[in-house]
């Protein structure tokens, strides 16, 4: 992990390419927040604070769009491989819950 990637695990919640394409996600909005960190440290006229704004409602966007990403991901793996029918419903449902909870 010297390059500072995260090792992906294998496991049941998620594909190992779902979790690359969230991670990739994730770090492209982590390069998003850094710019606007920029963006505020150099705000100087009451403009700037419209395009820290535009950067911060985008950044929240494309997070938002990560955890569809995340449920979508989720949905299938964790459906597509349950044993039986009731399993996937039992799946299914703790997966709607958490999109109730957390959406």
């Amino acid at each position: 992990m010297a390059d500072g990637q995260l090792k992906i695990v294998e496991g049941r919640a998620l594909s190992a390419q779902q979790k690359k394409d969230l991670l990739n996600r994730l770090a492209r909005i982590e390069g998003q927040l850094r710019g606007v960190q920029k963006l505020i440290a150099l705000a100087d006229a009451p403009e700037d604070c419209d395009a820290v704004a535009q950067q911060m409602a985008a950044a929240r966007k494309a997070l938002d769009r990560s955890f569809v990403q995340l449920l979508t991901a989720s949905i299938l793996t964790q459906t597509g491989e349950a044993a039986d029918l009731e399993e996937a419903r039992q799946r299914a449902a703790h997966l709607a819950a958490m999109l109730d909870k957390f959406a």
